[in-house]
């Protein structure tokens, strides 16, 4: 009765997430980039701008869009081209990678001065395409067309939208200068038009913020820092830009100026990100008891937002440079509890483990670090210290909720753990024989943070992503399983993770070892057949392999 009384409170729970940042996810769009009909040259820019313009006016007519940067993780996640014209399923995949509720698709159309806009919303939860909305204009009035559009997505909103606002930088040149700064791939024509862009609209930080971007990718710091202190000190992206403006100080070695400017943002509105930048001051500068010690603005972070890995990991780490062993395993096994195929939290886990005499486990967490990330294949001791410097984690993007973990599970013994974990390892099985990949996902990730090494819900948590074209991800998890217990099916899996991945070598490596486990294993046998006579095959697995399992 105890247990069944814990599965339901955490089941209540778990459906209905109470923080804040859960309830402000759940209702946002996620706005794709517009399709050139035409496929004229010289509007290539308006594909991104469509997405960037649009995002702003639903969120100036009440909505919460999914920014910019979000969507490109997404894409990179998904091995997508950042300008490609996708499918409606692909795009939807890209809405549930993200944690869209909506998403806006459209195109373009710009004959002589005539510009055409076409736009749908597609409801991820319902599966459902809204009705065309269809709006045409000049191009010198493409900021109304937009507007127009938006609103009518924004199902009828007629409100004008706030006060002091303004459209996104107010002319049609500077607009176009800024959006071609942002999708440019060379770091020069990305500075020349946003310089560019800077003149048309001298009072818009976002040309500022961008540059600021653009500059620290380059490593000029210096140059960074300059261009978000002229920023507005009482604009709408006034405290990103002091919030930016202290990284780079933090870049430049100015610790004393960075606490001094995160301290006030932080006594202004608490916020996660903001006290990690003050730990990672800390952990850098050293602390002093007027200061306080890194650690503790750590805990403070992840007690803020409990869901992101990042702050654990920082914490786990700061504790081991402050050579407290024991705390630095508390707290990295509560990282890799929240991200299970993070490499760095397993190698110091590994090297605290040593520390406290656990040879057995810490060698066992040595070697998942060595599967999950090459740079652990030979690493050495520097200057006595098993561990790397100068791994703490910053967050560059301030005040964006996690969707990580949805909520956090209280202790409840550890067999009630253990059949918990099984509840929704059994859920996510159900969940993915019906193609809801995204619930089957979150139940995973709740098993995974009852019990981080089960072998099955990883196994299960890689097939998604291979169904869902995250590849990369999909490897990681196949070798987590193996990791935790050697199987065919494991083998097999990540032998089709490395094919869809265009690596048949490894492939064929993965199905030799399958054989080891098992030399009579049919279907380990028949896909070595396969792939001797036709490696780029990836097709050809599914059915084999989902048998396998």
């Amino acid at each position: 009765m105890r247990f069944l009384a814990a599965l339901a409170a955490t089941v209540l729970s778990l459906a209905a997430p109470s923080s804040s940042s859960a309830q402000a996810v759940a209702g946002e769009t996620l706005v794709m980039p517009f399709v050139n009909r035409q496929t004229d040259p010289k509007l290539y820019w308006l594909g991104e701008g469509s997405a960037v313009l649009l995002s702003e006016l639903i969120e100036r007519y009440g909505g919460v869009a999914v920014p910019r940067e979000e969507r490109l993780s997404a894409f990179a996640g998904l091995q997508l081209p950042p300008a490609a014209a996708l499918s409606h399923a692909t795009v939807i995949k890209v809405g549930y990678f993200v944690g869209a509720a909506d998403v806006i698709v459209g195109s373009y159309e710009l004959v002589g001065e005539h510009l055409t806009v076409r736009a749908r919303v597609i409801r991820l939860e319902a599966g459902r395409l809204t009705p065309e909305v269809i709006e045409r204009g000049t191009l010198a009035d493409l900021f109304g067309v937009y507007d127009r559009t938006a609103r009518r997505l924004r199902e009828g909103a007629t409100a004008a939208p706030p006060a002091g606002m303004g459209t996104l930088l107010a002319t049609l040149q500077g607009f176009e200068a800024y959006v071609k700064g942002v999708v440019a791939e060379v770091p020069a024509t990305q500075r020349a038009f946003l310089e560019q862009a800077g003149k048309a609209a001298p009072a818009d930080d976002r040309v500022r913020l961008a540059l600021w971007r653009v500059h620290t990718d380059a490593g000029d710091h210096a140059l960074a820092f300059e261009s978000v202190t002229m920023a507005s000190r009482s604009g709408p992206h006034a405290r990103v830009a002091r919030y930016l403006s202290a990284l780079s100080l933090i870049d430049l070695k100015r610790y004393e100026e960075a606490f001094g400017i995160l301290k006030a943002l932080q006594s202004e509105a608490g916020s996660a990100e903001v006290l990690n930048a003050i730990g990672i001051v800390q952990l850098r500068r050293g602390s002093t008891p007027q200061t306080g010690r890194a650690a503790y603005y750590f805990s403070q972070a992840s007690q803020t937002d409990p869901t992101d890995a990042d702050y654990f990991f920082n914490l786990g780490y700061a504790y081991w440079t402050d050579k407290d062993a024991p705390a630095a395993i508390y707290w990295l096994r509560e990282a890799v509890r929240r991200n299970p195929a993070d490499g760095d939290a397993h190698f110091i886990l590994a090297a605290a483990l040593q520390q406290t005499g656990a040879p057995a486990e810490a060698a066992r967490e040595r070697e998942l670090a060595q599967r999950l990330s090459s740079s652990y294949d030979n690493a050495r001791q520097v200057n006595g210290d098993p561990v790397p410097r100068g791994l703490e984690r910053v967050k560059e993007h301030l005040e964006r909720p996690s969707s990580r973990v949805d909520s956090i599970i209280t202790a409840t013994g550890q067999r009630d753990q253990a059949e918990l974990a099984a509840f929704h390892l059994a859920a996510g099985r159900r969940a993915f024989g019906r193609d809801a990949d995204r619930e089957a996902e979150q139940e995973l990730r709740r098993a995974l943070y009852l019990s981080p090494y089960l072998s099955d819900a990883h196994l299960l948590l890689g097939r998604i992503h291979l169904r869902t074209g995250r590849t990369p991800e999909a490897i990681q998890a196949f070798k987590i399983a193996l990791w935790s217990e050697e199987t065919v099916a494991g083998r097999l899996a990540l032998a089709e993770a490395y094919l869809q991945g265009q690596n048949p070598a490894a492939a064929k490596e993965e199905v030799e070892r399958a054989l080891v486990i098992d030399p009579g294993s049919v279907e380990a046998r028949a896909l070595r057949e396969k792939l001797t006579k036709a490696p780029k095959g990836a097709s050809m697995l599914r059915s084999t392999l989902e048998s396998a399992t």
